[in-house]
């Protein structure tokens, strides 16, 4: 099902360049000559305002478990929208949320609402300050964490500035950032516990917690080993500090979340993306006393904290509704399509011959211009041929009818089946071959040059 741009993007896109920057508010949609508007969702299925229909991996980067306009959220949300959208007071349905949520996961004796996966990161970082009385907090070098300042440091490092492998340099992002923000973030690398646990050494009695994704998207979609995992929650508890889990993509990953791989908890979780049932939303869960920093009724409250629509009923009513709805058997379900998605993915790369790997787990999976899937974030920054392969598949993908994360990443919704996963895979066959096409164009016009 080939599709093509037509006349009406084009003109929006003009219409947009007058008033938003770059004629987008997210980076990530944005399109060269210009982005695709999307008109309507329907399962795993998007059609956009020129008519194509395209199956859709993407799923808003993983933040839509059902797909799209799933009935049951639908008719729940219509009928919350008619008793109002946000009222300065708070809900049942945040309650009945809050206890759902704590029910599921183990380790979450209270959470407390906000409206973003970068709100619940800041909230866990300044939570683990409050908690803890210190400044520093660690990360792995290239994960991504939102655009929070301290959570960003060493997300888009470069081999121009990132330094040693086992001592990275804190690299910022944003121009202009405060010298004291990266001092004030220490980098470790990746599932190599030696050097992370000599590193975190070097700011004993500084740190006030440890911050890890199980699956970092950007450093390859591995998962964290459990050595390394277990080892930072032994460094945090010798050291006063605090583990914190970013769960905001990974929480799909088993019923409680990707923590239930591991013999440790965290102390606080950050949790997003799939929790708002389609809508902006974002969720700080962990110990109640470490939680306590929030509880106005504290004689001295450490971490004052609200927001105009942190629970607001229409997210808490969708995010209700799509939880109960991806029980343990649909998360076992979804699981189970994943590991036939890569499993079919690795026969196409290696029928058409193309140095490629999967990697991700559960219902997440990325492809790799390489041979075998990155170890840390290092192994997994692409070279120029690798990103125009990339490129190339990606715009095949498409231009015939699948849509995927710009990362060339999948995230499954539970309305597909294995006729979903043989259309990825079927074309992905032949967008490889466009791939490896481009890039042995690539390598004669270098020589050539």
């Amino acid at each position: 099902m080939k599709t093509e741009k037509s006349d009406r993007s084009r003109k929006l896109y003009e219409r947009a360049k007058r008033v938003l920057p770059g004629g987008v508010s997210r980076n990530a949609v944005f399109t060269r000559p210009h982005p695709t508007y999307g008109m309507t969702g329907a399962g795993c299925y998007v059609t956009d305002v020129d008519g194509n229909r395209r199956l859709d991996f993407a799923n808003n980067v993983a933040s839509l478990i059902h797909g799209h306009a799933h009935p049951a959220i639908v008719e729940a949300v219509t009928q919350q929208l008619r008793q109002g959208t946000a009222i300065n007071l708070t809900s049942e349905v945040e309650v009945a949320y809050a206890e759902y949520l704590t029910a599921r996961s183990e380790c979450f004796d209270k959470i407390r609402f906000v409206n973003s996966g970068t709100e619940a990161i800041m909230c866990c970082l300044k939570a683990a300050r409050a908690y803890t009385e210190k400044p520093k907090i660690a990360k792995v070098e290239g994960s991504y964490h939102g655009i929070y300042d301290y959570a960003e440091v060493s997300q888009a490092s470069t081999p121009k500035d990132w330094g040693e492998a086992d001592h990275p340099y804190s690299v910022p992002v944003v121009r202009g950032t405060s010298s004291s923000v990266l001092e004030e973030v220490i980098v470790i690398p990746f599932n190599d516990t030696e050097h992370a646990l000599s590193l975190l050494d070097e700011h004993t009695g500084q740190i006030a917690c440890v911050l890890v994704d199980p699956l970092p998207h950007r450093v390859g979609m591995s998962p964290a080993s459990a050595e390394f995992v277990e080892a930072l929650h032994g460094w945090t508890r010798q050291n006063d500090a605090l583990l914190v889990f970013d769960e905001v993509i990974t929480y799909r990953l088993e019923y409680g979340g990707a923590q239930d791989w591991y013999n440790v908890k965290p102390d606080l979780t950050a949790l997003g993306k799939i929790i708002g049932g389609g809508f902006p939303v974002g969720a700080i869960a962990g110990s109640s006393e470490v939680m306590e920093v929030l509880n106005p009724l504290a004689d001295k409250v450490l971490f004052p904290h609200s927001g105009t629509f942190s629970a607001n009923p229409v997210t808490m009513t969708a995010g209700y509704t799509a939880m109960r709805l991806f029980g343990a058997g649909e998360v076992a379900r979804l699981n189970a399509l994943g590991d036939i998605a890569r499993k079919q993915i690795a026969e196409a790369i290696e029928s058409t011959g193309i140095p490629a790997c999967v990697s991700g787990a559960g219902s997440l999976l990325r492809i790799h211009m390489k041979p075998s899937p990155p170890r840390n974030y290092r192994e997994a920054y692409p070279a120029p041929s690798e990103t125009r392969m990339i490129r190339t598949l990606l715009d095949y993908m498409f231009r015939n009818g699948v849509m995927m994360i710009n990362t060339c990443s999948c995230a499954l919704s539970t309305p597909m089946t294995q006729k979903e996963i043989d259309i990825l895979t079927e074309t992905l066959h032949e967008g490889f071959l466009k791939a490896r096409e481009a890039a042995s164009e690539s390598s004669v016009a270098v020589s050539v040059q």
